[in-house]
């Protein structure tokens, strides 16, 4: 997974973020291992079918590793975009990140096991002698969840902290601020999510529903967060997309 990003690339030219990390350090190459390992441990137990009838059921068991890799690359993609943004690399920043691996794995066989239930078992099976199961399983999703996008708002929050060492310029203070929130709202769902689960069996299906409002609302916010960009830089900064200093504090 480790992709180095060419300097002027399109994803670059259009990031209202002055890329300052372009080469690949040790930290980040630790991480790609370590994303590259979960994804493994997504598929390990995918055995070879030795006939066409294991051939199909096998095939079943593609569409919950497909979802859960997404997942992984999605966070694996946040991950990158971060350090190419500023390239940051102090003890604090090791330290979340070393957090962020962490969850990453262990976010890993909740992760695979609640969408294969899913996919293949129709749902969560469970012992009705012990209703509090399924609710677990909710619990390490969820709590993985919100605790990934909670240390991804962690890390742009210390960027915002150590904004005269990076020479942030106006703009980029306010893009910063601007992916601190949307990690903020993705978090706060996660959250939700272990809060509902906790009411019982009967609300688990609205625990999972709750994630469908992550997209309507990161989408309103980047709206809001686009006209108040409009109203103080100007539809210049807009267009163009200039990443000079503005005097102005956001």
């Amino acid at each position: 997974m480790s992709i180095k990003p060419k300097q002027g690339s399109k994803r670059e030219k259009k990031d209202r973020i002055k890329w300052r990390g372009h080469e690949i350090v040790r930290i980040e190459a630790f991480s790609d291992a370590v994303f590259a390992f979960a994804v493994t441990l997504l598929i390990v137990s995918l055995e070879v079918p030795k006939n066409l009838t294991e051939l199909l059921n096998s095939m079943r068991g593609f569409i919950p590793f497909g979802i859960c890799f997404t997942f992984l690359f999605m966070i694996w993609y946040a991950q990158n975009i971060f350090f190419r943004r500023f390239g940051v690399h102090d003890i604090y920043t090791v330290v979340l990140n070393a957090i962020l691996i962490f969850f990453v794995l262990m976010y890993v066989y909740p992760l695979k096991f609640l969408f294969s239930a899913w996919m293949i078992g129709g749902g969560l099976a469970y012992d009705d002698t012990r209703p509090s199961e399924p609710i677990h399983v909710f619990y390490m999703y969820s709590g993985g969840f919100a605790c990934i996008y909670l240390i991804f708002a962690l890390l742009y929050l210390h960027v915002l902290r150590i904004k005269e060492d990076l020479e942030l310029t106006a703009i980029e203070m306010f893009e910063t601020k601007t992916s601190l929130y949307q990690n903020m709202l993705i978090a706060v769902v996660g959250f939700l999510s272990v809060i509902i689960s906790s009411f019982g069996v009967a609300y688990l299906p609205w625990a999972g529903f709750i994630y469908i409002i992550i997209g309507p609302t990161i989408a309103i916010m980047h709206k809001l967060r686009e006209k108040l960009f409009k109203k103080k830089f100007g539809l210049e900064a807009v267009t163009e997309g200039r990443l000079a200093e503005v005097a102005e504090e956001i």
